[in-house]
């Protein structure tokens, strides 16, 4: 029998669709021919996703960060459902030191649940980017062909518009070559969206474009980076899903998320790069308000486990 990767699995907040999500998509049989998954959470949470009817009990190890004191009240977010949710990353991040497992996939986190159990992290990445202190990181979503990496993640809308910078595209556009590069095996084709509408039409609707974003670009080309741009950004997303590039690179949060949740939502997962293990989460909230319920969709949590075992196998796992 193949070594197969052993992929940690946290449960994100237990108030969350976390554990209903990760119960739905280790009843895939594919997962189990990918990799050995090992969920990383309390026991009650999973059995409370009804985990005891879809898979079997010895079928994966299940790691509890903390033990069952902890009050739950699904749907509600609180201090401690933050405490559970942060313990669970930070044991998933002891397990991956020792070697026990070789990459992670993340159920989602309430970032005020976090903030009430006194941890100060807007989000995973910065949270594992902290345990790990990686100095260098990036958010970024996979969907197929569609990969998308921002310059700047979890910021008011006119603090990450002020970072729209030559110094710092230059530098996510180097960041991305390495970084991606790594991932695929080979040199990516990049492309940059413009930040105005139709990247601004040589200047007349805004000139971040001609000032900033363009010489950026030049200066990355100069070093052999295969770069382009910058695009319309009301196109250039579904030009990188058809496979025209490798990846795009988005200058503000929403102009990645929306772009990818209406092309692949359900199917895209959030990958930190630059951290020194492989993470991978799924492309959505907690969904409190239908926690409980039985109708949160696993798909991305599906895919956020497989892709982890991909990225750690270095071969392909197609979705059927």
């Amino acid at each position: 029998m193949r070594n197969l990767p052993k992929i940690g699995i946290t449960l994100g907040d237990p108030a969350g669709i976390g554990p209903e999500i990760v119960a739905k998509a280790l009843k895939d049989p594919k997962i189990f021919s990918v990799c050995r998954p090992i969920v990383i959470g309390r026991r009650r949470d999973l059995e409370s996703a009804t985990l005891s009817e879809t898979v079997k009990d010895d079928s994966f190890e299940i790691i509890e960060p903390v033990d069952e004191s902890f009050k739950v009240e699904t749907g509600k977010e609180s201090a401690e459902t933050g405490l559970i949710a942060a313990r669970s990353i930070e044991k998933s991040w002891e397990l991956l030191k020792d070697g026990i497992i070789d990459a992670v996939a993340t159920a989602p986190i309430s970032k005020n649940a976090l903030k009430l159990a006194g941890y100060n992290y807007p989000g995973h990445t910065e949270f594992y980017a902290s345990l790990s202190s990686t100095k260098r990181f990036a958010m970024s979503f996979f969907a197929g062909n569609l990969r998308v990496v921002l310059l700047s993640t979890h910021l008011p809308l006119k603090s990450a518009l002020n970072l729209v910078r030559c110094d710092r595209i230059a530098e996510i556009i180097s960041f991305t070559d390495t970084e991606l590069g790594n991932l695929l095996g080979r040199r990516p084709r990049i492309a940059v969206a413009g930040l105005n509408p139709h990247a601004s039409e040589g200047g007349i609707l805004g000139e971040e474009e001609i000032k900033e974003i363009f010489p950026a670009i030049k200066e990355c080309k100069s070093k052999s980076i295969n770069v382009f741009g910058p695009f319309s950004p009301d196109t250039i997303f579904l030009r990188c899903q058809k496979g025209e590039f490798d990846a795009v690179i988005a200058l503000y949060h929403d102009q990645a998320t929306i772009a990818v949740k209406s092309l692949s939502f359900g199917n895209a997962v959030n990958v930190t790069l630059g951290l020194p293990f492989i993470r991978t989460s799924v492309d959505h909230g907690t969904a409190f308000d239908i926690a409980g319920k039985g109708i949160a969709d696993e798909s991305s949590m599906r895919a956020a486990i497989l892709l982890a075992a991909e990225l750690i196998a270095g071969n392909s796992v197609k979705e059927s």
